[in-house]
């Protein structure tokens, strides 16, 4: 029996764990693939409080190392349902664990175009964040692909930093508000009804080739980097019976992140919210431990 049963072992998982720890709560963290989320596709981050620079994967250790010497337990598994009432039980296809309040911190998946060399190119070539990542690509050329609200912003702010910005829709149209797209630059170039159909390189990306969805004509983008910006996936499809969530899939919350079922949070990018950072994470990480914390000691287990 635990008190708390995190899942989800990125920023806001790991944040929660180690604030459910330092109140003297028995935790157990619960994750699927690797332990440090998203964050660990990045080669180089430099915001974080308190460190000049330092990488993705070095960050994610720290933080792990921080919660196994704070106590927590660790469990490689993947969750599919939670149940009860009082006390609820998390089955995981490694088997089932109990606890007295669950914070979910599954996280969001970046969606993918699903070509080949892709993975192999995540954190050499391809990103997902310039706010993160675009100072790397100053004065060089990148491409944004997608033409939503999301990617017009990631266009802008890299217009700031790169000499080129191409934008890959493979609308006919730009998606993303009329007032984002007044924002654009004139080192901006926006490329409509094409697709992305391969990643150039060997090691690291050097290009793209793109296909004109009307004409059939394949021509070749010579870029130093490609920020995708198609969308994301929170990652609650197994937990529907206990969050409330909006037609995207991700989770309502309250300002203490209370989920729909009492006894259940819910932290980090898997929840509604508007900015999507490692330092938001591991905020929320922190309010949902401690509310969590609240419940169990008003419910007097």
């Amino acid at each position: 029996m635990y008190d708390i049963i995190v899942i989800g072992g990125g920023p806001a998982g790991l944040t929660a764990a180690l604030y459910a720890l330092r109140a003297n709560k028995k935790v157990l963290v619960i994750e699927k693939e690797t332990f440090g989320g998203q964050i660990t596709f990045s080669p180089k981050v430099e915001n974080i409080p308190g460190f000049t620079e330092l990488s993705g994967n070095e960050f994610a250790e720290k933080l792990v190392e921080q919660v196994l010497y704070q106590g927590a337990d660790v469990e490689s598994a993947e969750v599919f349902a939670i149940s009860g009432e009082d006390i609820k039980t998390v089955m995981t296809d490694s088997g089932e664990f109990s606890a007295k309040a669950v914070v979910i911190a599954t996280g969001a998946k970046h969606r993918l175009l699903g070509l080949p060399d892709e993975d192999k190119f995540i954190g050499e070539g391809i990103s997902f964040c310039a706010v993160c990542d675009g100072a790397f690509y100053m004065n060089k050329t990148v491409a944004v692909v997608g033409g939503g609200n999301s990617a017009l912003q990631e266009a802008i702010l890299l217009s700031d930093l790169a000499k080129k910005v191409y934008i890959v829709q493979n609308l006919d149209f730009l998606t993303g508000e009329k007032k984002l797209q007044e924002q654009l630059k004139d080192n901006v170039e926006v490329i409509l009804g094409s697709v992305v159909t391969e990643y150039l390189g060997d090691s690291e990306l050097s290009g793209i080739r793109i296909k004109n969805e009307n004409s059939g004509q394949i021509s070749e983008l010579l870029v130093d980097g490609v920020f995708l910006a198609v969308g994301l996936i929170p990652q609650n499809e197994a937990f529907s019976n206990v969050l409330d969530l909006d037609e995207r899939g991700y989770a309502k919350a309250d300002a203490d992140l209370n989920g729909a079922k009492s006894g259940i949070f819910v932290a980090g990018d898997c929840r509604q919210k508007k900015i999507r950072q490692v330092t938001t994470a591991a905020s929320d990480g922190a309010i949902a431990a401690l509310s969590a914390c609240d419940y169990i000691d008003s419910k007097k287990f």
